[in-house]
């Protein structure tokens, strides 16, 4: 089977996720690439194609419309407006939310009957938003969710530390913005317990340093990209390459009907189980807290 993935919306995000792919072995067969600015994307599908002869996975790349989706296996949106110098994610809601319901209903109508994988924010507002106008199974609705702030959160620790980031065991889970939080009473470096490596107050500052990462770089650089297309990356494969790989994505909470970065089962038929998390009483409130927020915010969708 060929695995197509249309990628809509081809910005930073978009193009870091495209190059991503060409840099990694990838189940991808086809890529498709699909934004307002025609011109533009012809060019960066040419730039694409030429390296082919140095990428480790051979992929068909090209431009294409929303007739392409009706084959396709997985559609990436990266569409919508991007988190400008002073805005939270949340301040994006009613531009995109706008932008996503003309996406999603031109893909379903062209008869996709994939995976969606959503990565614009407010992220996980936008994944319940693509469940809802898409009308899918919630397990083929799957957002980036706290994939990247946990990433972030394995660099730090493991720079911190001098170990791989790989051997970093912890999660960011909740909102993918302010009120996201890490459940430090999980977190393991090999099979100790983080605590006996870090005091509370370096555990606080590292979770600073990685909610307020996003807005770090933007202050620096106008944008954050490269770590997202990478994100995705992982997500893609885990997801064509039927894994089974536990990744901290957005995906549904029956119990709140919100769709919240937890750690969760990726395989081939999308989220596969939510691996719940035993957390302390402070932690129990954390995750309440970013409900709320989530749910807030879903309410104030035009």
């Amino acid at each position: 089977m060929k695995n197509k993935v249309i990628l809509i919306g081809c910005g930073n995000v978009g193009m870091s996720y495209a190059y991503a792919l060409l840099n990694q072995r990838t189940n991808v067969g086809e890529l498709v690439l699909i934004d307002l600015d025609k011109k533009r994307i012809e060019g960066e599908v040419m730039d694409l194609n030429h390296c082919l002869a140095f990428a480790p996975s051979k992929i068909d790349i090209k431009v294409g419309d929303y007739s392409d989706c009706s084959d396709a296996t997985l559609v990436v949106i990266a569409a919508g407006a991007n988190q400008a110098p002073g805005e939270t994610r949340m301040d994006l809601i009613n531009k995109n939310s706008k932008i996503f319901k003309t996406i999603v209903k031109s893909v379903v109508d062209n008869g996709f009957d994939g995976i969606f994988l959503v990565a614009t924010n407010p992220l996980d507002v936008m994944t319940y938003l693509t469940w809802k106008y898409s009308g899918f199974s919630s397990n083929k609705i799957i957002g980036s969710g706290t994939c990247l702030d946990t990433a972030r959160l394995r660099f730090l620790v493991g720079n911190r530390l001098g170990i791989n980031p790989k051997n970093i065991h912890a999660y960011v889970v909740g909102e993918h913005g302010d009120s996201e939080f890490v459940p430090w009473s999980n977190a393991n470096i090999g099979l100790q317990k983080i605590s006996t490596f870090l005091e509370e107050d370096e555990l606080n500052k590292i979770h600073e340093n990685v909610k307020n990462a996003a807005y770090d770089i933007i202050e620096r650089k106008g944008a954050t990209y490269y770590g997202i297309g990478m994100s995705l990356v992982k997500i893609t494969n885990a997801i064509l390459g039927d894994e089974n790989t536990i990744l901290t994505v957005s995906n549904y909470d029956k119990n709140n009907n919100i769709f919240m970065g937890t750690p969760a089962i990726i395989n081939r038929t999308g989220v596969k189980q939510r691996i719940y998390i035993e957390l302390t009483e402070e932690e129990t409130a954390k995750l309440q807290n970013c409900v709320n927020v989530i749910k807030s915010a879903i309410d104030k969708v035009d």
